[in-house]
């Protein structure tokens, strides 16, 4: 064969495999929607209660220095760093030195969350947190929230904690974290004062949608109690600003998340609820709640995951 065979050869062949890669191309382009915009990236937001994550009066000594036990710690450490959660709501934190000795544990474990917000109210061992992989660009915690009972004034113990977080230049969501009331006894009647209290959370949900109607909302937390009770119709809106109740499951097809070792039960009592601005952004199939045989070591409440696209 002459050595102008040759070329004529190698370029029929070169020819062949370039429409043979054009195709390709095209067939990858079919396969993948016609060169769609690849999917928004995805974030995730998990709600935990940590069981009293603070030190106090743990032995009956009289002295509150008494840490969470190291075994529940080091399983609470453990459960956050195997979730890998971009933002973290917590219920059941400690005062500022627990708190810096929860993120410490967090980068030990190779999760560093650069914005923080603790709040405290009332007991040491039941504060609200908030951390966060993106910047928190808004703090507006609710406070000064009260309610009558007959002729007593109440507040809200815990107050709730309302941030604006911003996940991408394009994306930002509105977080409120709350913890009600809970089952323990009151000559108030603790599930009035829960109720008191869920319509308060669900009032200022109410504000925030009046004020801006195209907030992306996110509500999480410990309710206290089950989602057909009366404080739960209130946080869904039973007086308007309504909330869609995510219901996550777990790997079972379990909704429970918290187990009351007295009484050998299990409640739903921690929810992610959006409004339906975020509604469409919610991933189900990876909302969650998780099953971990840690879980009975570190709380008696299993962490909440929800996960979302960061596109509106």
């Amino acid at each position: 064969m002459s050595s102008m065979e040759n070329y004529m050869g190698r370029d029929l062949y070169l020819l062949q495999r370039r429409e043979t890669g054009g195709l390709l191309a095209v067939c990858l382009l079919l396969l993948t929607g016609c060169g769609n915009m690849p999917e928004a990236e995805t974030f995730s937001v998990m709600t935990y209660n940590v069981r009293q994550y603070a030190r106090m009066d743990r032995d009956g000594g009289g002295e509150a220095d008494d840490a969470k036990p190291k075994e529940a710690r080091e399983a609470v450490i453990q459960l956050i760093a195997a979730a890998r959660p971009d933002v973290l709501a917590l219920q059941e934190m400690g005062d500022e030195i627990a708190f810096s000795h929860f993120q410490d544990a967090l980068r030990e474990a190779g999760l560093n969350y650069p914005y923080a917000e603790l709040l405290q109210r009332g007991q040491v061992e039941v504060n609200l947190a908030v951390l966060s992989r993106f910047p928190i660009v808004s703090v507006q915690h609710r406070t000064n929230d009260w309610y009558r009972i007959g002729s007593a004034k109440v507040p809200v113990a815990r107050g709730f904690i309302d941030v604006d977080i911003q996940v991408s230049p394009t994306y930002r969501f509105r977080l409120m974290n709350a913890h009600l009331k809970s089952k323990v006894y009151s000559p108030l009647g603790q599930t009035e004062m829960r109720r008191n209290e869920a319509r308060l959370l669900n009032k200022a949900v109410r504000d925030i949608l009046e004020e801006t109607p195209e907030v992306n909302l996110l509500v999480v937390g410990d309710m206290n109690d089950d989602y057909a009770s009366a404080p739960l119709r209130e946080v869904a809106g039973r007086r308007g600003g309504e909330l869609i109740d995510l219901r996550p499951l777990d790997s079972a097809g379990d909704a429970w998340t918290c187990f009351h070792a007295p009484t050998d039960s299990h409640s739903r009592f921690d929810y992610l609820f959006v409004n339906e601005g975020m509604k469409p952004e919610v991933i189900e199939e990876r909302t969650r709640v998780v099953r971990d045989p840690l879980t009975y070591k570190a709380s008696d409440h299993r962490p909440v995951i929800g996960v979302f696209r960061s596109a509106d």
